[in-house]
């Protein structure tokens, strides 16, 4: 390369992937380097080059560390591992089909969805403290026995203790409400560039101003909860006489929750962006009146008759309760139904289910959520009562058939994921060995082991393509058991009704239903548990790290309460850093691992075209094609890719390798023997390397070279020698021109 190629200065800024890495890491800076062993057991020497701040090429070093801006504290993370079910709300509502009809219809259906969540989650907290305590344990002599922090509210009217025991589900609200009232940052100061530059969807990535829209879902929502919390009530006054104020109590609060419902069904009205003062008077009026309902539904009951109907559970409530079922399940049909009819002819990725798949596993959760929340608390109240006699006389019948719903989708969907692994390995290592023949062609024969190793990582890699049917199978299960929730409207239990219908023993039943709560617990345990060590321990938040960067990348856009966006900071800030960086005359190369490259498409969509004119992209373990493109069909597709090559003018590689279980080929696979998936410039952008490097231990080492599957390799041979091409294509670039 002559000096005449090389630009005047590069600097290639590196943006790292969900690993969470510091900022030595993406550097690959690190005062020491491992030339020899394994991560058991190796060999190190001091870097020669620690001091320099200049790559292998002579290029300047630079990293965009994001790691910390989706994560927050760690008390954060555990309050939103309860708070999962609203994230996947919001990821659906993203994942809509490219056909540009479907789009209002589905906004519409995956918010009230989410608003049907937040109902749940304000009738689980009522269910167990207004239900559970204020019901029945304050009139059972045996649930007070022993527990004076209850038993001075027995002897009160029944009236105000479910009125005083009311201010539970009351503060639970205003508690979520002030959480996420809290900004999540300051938008101003990192403003995305004011012109837009692409036609690209992906490309608006960044741009939304979000914080209007989520005022007015969190002002609805709030309303909405209040409203469902009054309901509750109300229903549960009217079942002992209802006077004119309770009727007319009823009547309004069922007016409040008709027009949340409405206002969710306007996408072109509440997604206006800001400087529409009146709508946000709307939302906030609608908040305001419910919470001045609330406290006169409080006051009415406190002040009511003594008289109140007796029976078994709180009048009211597990029919209030089975319809928010019934009222989920049709909106699962009517979303199920409206993709199946949009979807574009021909492969349609995830069948075109892919939110309706993701909405029924964040409803399911929060139904498992809530089923078992009640149920702990009930368990708790019971003392030693039987596992039989405590579900026929505990909560309702409803969160039974939750929880037998929720473990009956899950053990179908392990048996079938099962069922896959077995049945598909025999022709994934027959596709695997191919491979690796054609990759080491002349391995010795000592190399047998580690051939078979190589051939099992890759095979591994490739059952990503076999989770997309698992994934649409577990959301129709879910969706089905939402729908059997319906059944406690008949008052069945499922023991009586499989025993009757199935033959299958009542106790067989019972033992399911108790041992699926347990697995509830034990996953809730679980992701509280992996969101400290998410912390503490670097490889375990790179596990867990996929789902959690993937939900927040997207705005908030369905549910107010799910976690902030951080690529509206992200984007704009790596848009106004590259532009800040050739306007001063240097060319920058971006190199982006796993989701990094993913920020870095929306980045380069967002350029200016003399900026992007002096700059070259260079992705390696890249989810574009494999994950995003089959998730946010109306965001990533052919065109935004093809887009991206241009803005570059296709000074873009995609690194890839078979032993990558989340990255992938871009354009084309380019596997040997298989026809070119890809004509003109793009079919230059992918470069499968093997990995590993070799088979045979080399001479200077005592292990083979290690598999690296999807861990980044910026110091590996196939990258600098791409940094290097890249660098020189960039040294050939036309200066940019001057801004207009």
């Amino acid at each position: 390369m002559s000096g005449s190629d090389i630009p005047r200065d590069v600097v290639e800024l590196r943006v790292h992937g969900v690993s969470g890495a510091s900022a030595a890491q993406v550097l690959d800076l690190q005062q020491t380097a491992q030339v020899a062993g394994d991560r058991s057991g190796g060999f190190y020497r001091p870097r020669s080059r620690c001091e320099d701040s200049t790559g292998a090429h002579g290029v300047t070093l630079e990293a965009y560390r994001w790691g910390d801006l989706p994560s927050g504290t760690v008390a954060r993370t555990l309050a939103v591992v309860f708070l999962l079910p609203f994230m996947l709300v919001n990821v659906a509502i993203w994942m809509r089909p490219a056909n540009p009809g479907s789009e209002a219809v589905v906004k519409s259906l995956c918010r009230l969805l989410a608003l049907t969540l937040t109902v749940l989650y304000v009738l689980a907290i009522a269910g167990l403290a207004v239900d559970l305590v204020g019901w029945k344990c304050l009139s059972s002599p045996r649930c007070l026995a022993g527990r004076s922090w209850l038993s001075w509210l027995s002897g009160r009217p029944v009236g105000l203790r479910l009125a005083v025991l009311a201010l539970v589900p009351a503060a639970a609200i205003g508690l979520i409400w002030r959480i996420s009232n809290r900004p999540g940052r300051t938008f101003e100061a990192f403003r995305a560039p004011d012109r837009e530059f692409s036609g690209s969807r992906l490309g608006t990535v960044g741009q939304w101003d979000a914080e209007p829209l989520v005022g007015r879902l969190r002002s609805i929502h709030v309303a909405a909860a209040f409203a469902t919390l009054d309901l509750t009530l109300l229903l549960a006054r009217a079942a002992s006489g209802a006077t004119a104020i309770t009727i007319t109590l009823t009547v309004v609060t069922a007016g409040v929750l008709v027009v949340c419902a409405v206002l969710l069904c306007t996408p072109p009205l509440i997604d206006r962006a800001a400087g529409d003062p009146r709508l946000d008077r709307v939302t906030r009026t609608l908040r305001t009146v419910a919470v001045v309902l609330t406290v006169v539904v409080l006051a009415h009951l406190a002040t009511g008759a003594p008289q109140w109907h007796e029976g078994h559970g709180l009048p009211g409530y597990e029919t209030h309760l089975a319809g928010l079922f019934v009222a989920q399940t049709a909106l699962l049909a009517a979303l199920g139904v409206v993709l199946l009819c949009r979807r574009n002819r021909g492969a349609t990725p995830l069948f075109g289910l892919g939110a309706l798949v993701v909405v029924a596993t964040g409803i399911s959760l929060a139904v498992a959520y809530s089923a078992e929340l009640v149920y702990r608390v009930a368990d708790f109240l019971d003392r030693d009562v039987p596992t039989g006699e405590g579900i026929a006389t505990g909560p309702p019948r409803a969160y039974t058939w939750a929880i037998y719903g929720f473990f009956r989708a899950l053990l179908a969907t392990l048996i079938v994921a099962g069922l896959v692994i077995v049945l598909s390995r025999r022709s994934r290592r027959r596709a695997a060995a191919a491979i690796v023949a054609h990759d080491y062609p002349d391995a010795p024969a000592e190399a047998g082991p580690r051939l078979r190793q190589v051939r099992d990582a890759i095979a591994r890699a490739r059952f990503t393509e076999k989770l997309v049917p698992l994934a649409v199978l577990y959301g129709c299960l879910t969706g089905l058991a939402t729908a059997t929730t319906t059944v406690g409207l008949l008052g069945q239990f499922p023991d009586d009704v499989i025993e009757r219908n199935l033959g299958l023993p009542a106790d067989s039943v019972i033992f399911g239903i108790a041992f699926g709560s347990w697995v509830i617990a034990a996953i809730i345990l679980g992701l509280l548990v992996g969101g400290i060590f998410a912390y503490r321990t670097v490889p375990f938040r790179r596990h867990i790290g996929v789902l959690w960067d993937l939900g927040t990348f997207w705005p908030r856009a369905a549910h107010p309460f799910a976690p902030p966006c951080y690529s509206e900071r992200a984007v704009p800030e790596l848009a106004r850093r590259i532009t800040y960086l050739v306007e001063r005359g240097d060319a920058v190369l971006l190199t982006g691992h796993s989701h990094g490259s993913v920020l870095l498409a929306a980045t380069v969509l967002q350029l200016p075209p003399h900026v992007g004119s002096r700059v070259a992209l260079l992705t390696h373990g890249s989810p574009l094609r494999r994950l995003y493109a089959r998730l946010f069909p109306a965001y990533v597709d052919d065109a935004a890719l093809h887009e991206i090559g241009h803005r570059v003018g296709w000074r873009w590689v995609n690194l890839w390798s078979d032993a990558d279980p989340i990255g992938g080929w871009i354009f084309s696979a380019h596997r040997p023997h298989a026809p070119a998936g890809a004509s003109g410039p793009a079919a230059t952008v992918d470069r499968r390397y093997r990995d590993p490097r070799d088979v045979v231990t080399p001479p200077s080492d005592s292990v083979p070279p290690p598999i690296q599957g999807h861990w980044p390799g910026e110091s590996d041979q196939h990258f600098t020698e791409v940094v290097r091409e890249l660098v020189q294509r960039l040294g050939r670039a036309d200066p940019p021109d001057a801004p207009t």
